[in-house]
Formats: C-alpha cells, sequence, structure tokens
C-alpha cells in the first residue's frame, strides 16, 4: 500500500514539473505551496515513523495528522495567495497554528532524511528572533513575538514561500527531472563505460573511474552523498576487487562525487540559487564556476596518477572494459547529445532555464524512444524507463525541497534579526584589512557550518551569514559566493562530520577516519582553489581574454605541483629538495605575473622531465603495506 502511494505521490509531483517546465509555472505562491505540498506528503510516504518499530501504528496517526495538516495550510495558501500578496494579513490564532504543523512536517522530514544538525540550527534561528532582546552585547536584538514571526513566514513571501522554495519548486524540479530522465534511459551505464574506456587501462585506472564516473553523474544528479551511493557501488568494490587499500578507495570516491557538486551545469543545484540571489544569469555562474572545476579534476586526476605509480596500483583488466565500438553507439550516445543539445540550445537562445531543462528533456525522450522501438524493447519496458525516471525525479526532490523550505525560514530569520550583518562586521573586525585573515576566517567558518548538512542547504546558510563579510572589504560578490560555496561543499568530506566519507567508508566496509585522510589529501586542492579566486579573478571571468589566459596557466601550475607534493613522489631522488622546488613553484604560482609564473612553468617542467629521468634509470621506491607490493618486494 505504501509503496503504491509513494509511487502515485511521486508520479504527481513529477508531472507537476514536467507540465509546468513546459508551460511555464503557477502563480508563485500557488506553484510553490502545492509543490511543498506534494514534497512533504511525498516525504511522509518515503521516510515513515516508526518503520518495523512496534509502535509503528502511533507513527501512522502522526503522519496522518501531518499530512492533513499540512495539506490544509498549503491549500489555504494556494487558494488565498490574492489576499496574502496584497493585504499582507495580521495573523491569527488559526495561522499561527498552521505555520507550527508547517515547521514541525519540515523539521521532522529533515530530521529523518539527514539528520538532527540542520532542524536544530532551523530552531537556533527560531530562538533567537524569539528571544533576541534577552541577548546581551552585539549579538541581542529587539526580539520578535510569535504573531509577527507567523506573518513572516507563512502569511508573505520572505519565509517559507521565499525565493529558495520558488527555485525548487521550478529550476531545480526541471533539472532534477532532465538528469533523472537521462540516466533512466541509458545514459547512467554510458556514463560508467566512458569513465572504463577513457581512464581504465591508465595507472591507477580504477581509481580514475571513480572519478570520471562520478564526475559525469555528480555534475546531473547534484548530490555529493547520493552520487558515492550510486557510483561508489559499483566503482568501490571494483577498487577493492583489485586489491587497492580501502581507506583510498573510499577517499577516492567521496572526493570524485564531491567534485561534482561544484561543476556545471548544476552546482549541485547551488546555481540556481546563485543566480537569484546575485541576480546574475545562470549562464554567467556557470561559466564563472567552469575553470575553478577544471583545476580541482586536474588536481584529483594528478594525484591519483602520481599515488597510483608510487604504490603500483593496478590497472582495470581487459576483459572488464567494453568495447569503443559499443559505448559509442548511435543508441548510447545520440540521446545524451540530444539532451544535451536541447538544454543548451534554450541556455544559449535565451529562455527560461525550466524551459531549457524542458527542451533537454524533449529530446531526451524524442531520441529514446525511436531508438528503443528499433531495438524492439517492449512498449512497456519503455514506459516503465520514463515512469520510473518521473518517479526518482519526484522522490530526488523530496531532500531538496524540504531542506529549502528550512533553509528560506533560517534565511528569514537572518534577515529579520540582522545577525547576517553582525557576524560580517565582527569578522571584518577580527579580520582588519587583511584580505587573506579575513578569508581565511571565512572559510574555516563555512566548514563547521556546513558539516552535516547537505551542499545546497549548506551554502544558502553560509551566503547569508558570510559572504556579507567578503564584499564588505571589497570582494566581487560573484567571487565572495563562490569562495563560501567550495568551502561549504568541502564540508562533506572535511573530519569530523564529513558524510560523504560516511558512506564511501560504508561501502568500502573500512574506518571512515583513514578514509577522511586520504580524501584530503586527494583534494587537498580545492582548499585552496578558492583563495586563488581571490588572487586571480579572471578564474572566474573578470578580466581581459589575456588576464584569464595567465590566470589558467596559474592555476594548472599550482594544481601540478600541489598534486605532486601531496601525493610524495621522488621528483629528484631526494625529499628535501622535492619539497623546496615543488614550494618554490607554489609560491611562484600565487605571485601575479607572466615571469613568475613562466619561472613556475619552467621549474614544474624541469622537475617533471628530471622524475621521467629517475624513473627511467631505476625503479621508483614502493612506499606502503599493499598486498600486492609486498609480493613484489617478496619476488625482489
Amino acid at each position: 500500500m505504501r509503496e503504491t502511494v509513494t509511487k502515485g505521490l511521486a508520479l504527481l509531483l513529477g508531472g507537476l514539473i514536467l507540465y509546468t517546465s513546459a508551460t511555464g509555472p503557477f502563480e508563485s505562491l500557488i506553484q510553490r505551496s502545492i509543490f511543498l505540498a506534494l514534497v512533504i506528503l511525498l516525504g511522509l510516504a518515503v521516510y515513515p515513523l516508526g518503520q518495523g518499530k512496534r509502535w509503528r501504528p502511533l507513527g501512522i496517526a502522526i503522519d496522518a495528522v501531518l499530512a492533513a495538516g499540512v495539506v490544509y495550510a498549503c491549500s489555504y495558501v494556494a487558494l488565498n495567495y490574492e489576499q496574502i500578496l496584497v493585504e499582507l494579513p495580521w495573523a491569527t490564532p488559526r495561522d499561527m497554528l498552521l505555520t507550527g504543523v508547517l515547521l514541525v512536517a519540515i523539521l521532522e522530514l529533515s530530521r529523518r532524511a539527514i539528520g538532527v544538525i540542520f532542524p536544530l540550527l532551523v530552531l537556533v534561528g527560531l530562538a533567537y528572533a524569539w528571544f533576541g532582546a534577552a541577548i546581551p552585547g552585539p549579538l541581542g536584538h529587539r526580539g520578535f513575538d510569535l504573531y509577527y514571526m507567523t506573518e513572516t513566514i507563512y502569511l508573505g513571501v520572505l519565509g517559507v514561500w521565499g525565493m529558495l522554495v520558488g527555485v525548487a519548486a521550478t529550476t531545480i524540479a526541471a533539472f532534477v527531472l532532465f538528469g533523472c530522465l537521462l540516466l533512466h534511459t541509458g545514459g547512467g551505464n554510458t556514463f560508467m563505460d566512458l569513465a572504463l574506456r577513457i581512464s581504465g587501462r591508465s595507472p591507477g585506472g580504477a581509481a580514475k573511474v571513480a572519478t570520471v564516473a562520478s564526475g559525469l553523474f555528480g555534475m546531473v544528479s547534484g548530490s555529493a552523498v547520493a552520487n558515492v551511493a550510486t557510483t561508489g557501488n559499483f566503482t568501490i568494490p571494483m577498487m577493492k576487487r583489485l586489491n587497492y587499500p580501502r581507506p583510498f578507495a573510499a577517499g577516492v570516491e567521496a572526493v570524485a562525487s564531491t567534485g561534482g557538486q561544484i561543476a556545471p551545469p548544476i552546482l549541485g543545484a547551488a546555481a540556481f540559487i546563485m543566480a537569484e540571489i546575485l541576480g546574475e544569469s545562470y549562464l554567467r555562474i556557470a561559466l564563472a564556476a567552469l575553470l575553478p572545476a577544471i583545476l580541482f579534476y586536474l588536481g584529483v586526476f594528478v594525484t591519483i596518477h602520481l599515488v597510483a605509480k608510487r604504490r603500483q596500483l593496478q590497472v582495470v583488466p581487459d576483459d572488464e572494459l567494453p568495447s569503443w565500438s559499443d559505448v559509442i553507439r548511435p543508441e548510447r550516445i545520440i540521446p545524451i547529445l540530444a539532451a544535451l543539445g536541447g538544454l543548451f540550445y534554450g541556455v544559449l537562445s535565451g529562455r527560461s532555464i525550466q524551459m531549457s531543462a524542458f527542451y533537454g528533456i524533449l529530446m531526451t525522450v524524442l531520441t529514446f524512444v525511436p531508438f528503443a522501438l528499433m531495438a524492439k524493447m517492449p512498449l512497456r519496458d519503455i514506459l516503465g524507463k520514463l515512469v520510473a525516471g518521473l518517479v526518482d525525479a519526484g522522490k530526488g526532490m523530496v531532500i531538496i525541497g524540504v531542506l529549502l523550505a528550512g533553509a528560506q525560514i533560517l534565511v528569514a530569520m537572518i534577515g529579520m534579526t540582522g545577525i547576517g550583518v553582525t557576524l560580517a562586521s565582527l569578522i571584518v573586525t577580527v579580520g582588519g584589512e587583511s584580505l587573506f585573515l579575513v578569508a581565511f576566517i571565512v572559510g574555516g567558518v563555512c566548514l563547521i557550518l556546513g558539516m552535516g548538512i547537505p551542499t545546497t542547504a549548506a551554502y544558502v546558510l553560509v551566503a547569508s551569514v558570510l559572504a556579507p563579510a567578503l564584499t564588505t572589504i571589497g570582494v566581487e560578490p560573484l567571487i565572495a559566493h563562490l569562495f563560501v560555496f567550495y568551502f561549504a561543499t568541502l564540508s562533506v568530506i572535511t573530519p569530523p562530520v564529513c558524510i560523504a566519507v560516511f558512506v564511501a567508508s560504508g561501502i568500502a566496509d573500512t574506518n571512515w577516519l583513514p578514509a577522511a585522510v586520504e580524501s584530503v589529501r586527494l583534494a587537498a586542492a580545492i582548499y585552496v582553489i578558492p583563495f586563488l579566486l581571490l588572487i586571480y579573478p579572471a578564474l572566474a571571468g573578470f578580466g581581459s581574454a589575456l588576464e584569464i589566459v595567465l590566470a589558467s596557466c596559474q592555476g594548472v601550475v599550482f594544481v601540478m605541483a600541489f598534486a605532486a607534493l601531496m601525493s610524495r613522489v621522488a621528483m629528484t631522488g631526494k625529499r628535501v629538495v622535492d619539497v623546496v622546488g615543488l614550494i618554490a613553484v607554489i609560491g611562484l604560482a600565487l605571485t601575479p605575473g607572466w615571469l613568475t609564473t613562466l619561472a613556475a612553468l619552467a621549474l614544474i617542467i624541469g622537475l617533471f622531465i628530471r622524475r621521467r629521468l629517475l624513473l627511467r634509470d631505476e625503479q621508483e621506491p614502493v612506499v606502503g603495506d599493499h598486498p600486492s607490493l609486498q609480493a613484489k618486494e617478496t619476488q625482489l
């Protein structure tokens, strides 16, 4: 029964997304209230209270009460949207009750889906708004009563019906549907086979497969944890089978999946929210994130390659690789190219983002169905794949929708109390006029605030509280938002609350702490890339073409040197000389100017040439206790 209800609600939500992507959204309050009602109802079905427990009947009763209350609360807003927008009505006891039911449903679903940290943050924000008058010092404020808080949260467009839920109900939902349909119509298998063919036979091939596959999936799925759970169930067992150290396998998958969060086109859904907050076009946000994402994956790929050479990690066996002729068959490649073509046509022709996503969806279906019919796939199976895509899109929107509804409430409280401005002023006061000291403080706080929270919600929180600290001292708003976004994203692989590493470690059946150490080492460059944006704004597209080329060269040299340093490979045969030489390259790469860039480039090329000569003359030292390496040492 529950499965039938879940599937029906998911189809309703997926159908709403598809319909409004094609025809345009309803009036804002109607669209958002219907969307949130369906999201919460579906969430109650997907995450039932007390499932498998003896007190499950009580859970059913509680969920039924919450469902009825949410339907009533959302229906009231949808039916009275004109009055709410025009008259800004005063709150009544009934409104307070409906607000309470809605809050409980949102926070309880957040708890069930991702844990207690995020709902506790929202509760702290609500308590701060209510009891602010009792707080002494600069963090105190005049306080707000429950009536005013109800009017803000429920009877207006600054609270739960605000911009974040609006973006979730339109743009993000359309892209989630696009991604789910693309993966269900064969794109997922094609991405994995492409990753195997591209990198499977190079040193550390299985780890590189994880990097490529997780990057491709992550660009579409927009969730690091979901990405680990999806691709990790294939890549981690493959790495274990080839005797890769288990912590290393878990770290590779966690980092690669996290990289998908900072890579265009959707940046873990943050691209759309960033565009709304900054008033920039989506295309500008995506282009600004392109070079940093390339640098991130370059750093991870080079680090894996060097570590693989040092540890003598195996390549993927030939019998596990698909043939190129199979991978690039027209029925596999054309639907993906057509889908991406439809998407980019919409973006480049100036259509809305949700309409562009609909073009991608349309092209996916129009190319998948004919090829499936030509392959004699039963019509029932074709419809089943399309329905499965709709259902998965509906389920995928549960966490995003609930989290953004909660985040919107938290943002409303931050704006109402002025705590964001206060904290920004305090950070600037502590950091003084030093850009990098302020940035260092902001980055550290972002890592803390983002721990245990999915990327999108973490970005919303840090953008509201911490981005103003950077813009206050003259940083471009887009650079400031990318800076806090990257550090909020890194929280999923940064100890102690590194949820992507937890999931990957579970699949690898290893302790999470060594896996977290491996992930931090592999992703070390991205902890510095946000600071590179402050030094070289051209990496985000600010400046002339020549300045962008210079910044790109500096970024590539920096990442190569940093990867070599973190992988601890022998460059000259003397560790001290290696470290000093690589640090010199990093220092030159961080110094603006063509002369320093050319010097850094010459030095890094020289070090890698010296490494190649060293490997030619003698076997590179083997480090580690890997079983296959012990066997080699025994033979020698």
